[in-house]
């Protein structure tokens, strides 16, 4: 009974913000393991882990210098914690800022700034002209690499290329990655439906997963969709075969309407058919 009762009047002195404090805390090592689950961070918590277990022994056999020494590493933790976790840290704040749900909670505090109609055909043309491109290219065995901002500007990698910042169209960059043209290594970014930038260098992706026949332009899509939220289009030089880079995920084996269709799910959050989607836009091509 004593211990019954020891147990209730310590359940008595809980408050209802230390039950969401501790729920709080909670949430955020949870994200944190799912954060670092499937990455080569897990092995630095290990060996982190491991330091804290030596310091631990260490103080229990009074080993003065050694205890000393993990101390003064433990002390300027966060400082370390900070430096050695900084892509992951990135990627977690990145991720929180494009949320959807927080999306929708900004588009209906910031009501009047959202997407215009103008902008929406202006993405839905640059899909069909990439679509088409991509299966021209498939054809000819022409490799090419297009990017699709969405909520992360890529200004920094745009910087490495060529400024064209010029509407998008089948011609375009078919002259662009015509294998003879100075730009067409590089990546070329599309940003609210228009080519903004040709030519540029991607990083290419830290994962030793990957499957080792794919060459510097899947590494190099799926490095920089890892870095941040676009989508990145892949036409190989010597398949042919159409991919998607996502989220460090390589989609592939795409076909001109499946290709257009998840463009638009990512890029316009559109599920609708997409032919009905195209036969819109083309009457609206017509009437212009």
């Amino acid at each position: 009974m004593d211990i019954l009762e020891h147990i209730w009047s310590v359940i008595k002195t809980i408050q209802f913000r230390d039950i969401v404090d501790i729920l709080a805390i909670a949430l955020i090592i949870f994200g944190l393991f799912r954060l670092l689950r499937d990455t080569r961070a897990i092995q630095l918590l290990k060996g982190i882990a491991l330091l804290f277990l030596i310091y631990f022994l260490s103080s229990i056999f009074e080993l003065v210098m050694l205890s000393t020494l993990l101390r003064a590493f433990f002390e300027a933790a966060v400082v370390v914690i900070v430096v050695i976790f900084q892509p992951e840290i990135r990627k977690a704040l990145e991720q929180m800022g494009r949320n959807k749900a927080w999306k929708r909670y900004a588009a209906g505090f910031f009501k009047g700034f959202g997407k215009t109609d103008e902008w929406k055909e202006a993405v839905r043309k640059s899909i069909l002209d990439a679509a088409d491109t991509s299966v021209l290219f498939s054809r000819s065995k022409t490799g090419a690499l297009m990017v699709f901002e969405r909520e992360t500007m890529l200004s920094d990698i745009a910087s490495t290329g060529t400024i064209v910042n010029a509407d998008t169209s089948v011609a375009l960059f078919g002259n662009i990655f015509f294998n003879k043209a100075p730009l067409h290594d590089g990546a070329s970014i599309i940003r609210d439906g228009k080519l903004y930038a040709a030519g540029c260098i991607l990083p290419l992706t830290d994962n030793k997963t990957v499957d080792q026949n794919l060459g510097t332009r899947h590494r190099a899509a799926l490095g920089i969709s890892e870095q941040s939220d676009c989508v990145v289009l892949v036409v190989s030089e010597e398949t042919g075969v159409i991919s998607l880079a996502v989220n460090g995920v390589l989609l592939r084996e795409f076909t001109r309407e499946s290709l257009v269709s998840k463009l638009s799910e990512l890029l316009l959050d559109e599920f609708e058919e997409e032919e009905t989607k195209n036969r819109r836009f083309m009457r609206g091509r017509k009437k212009d």
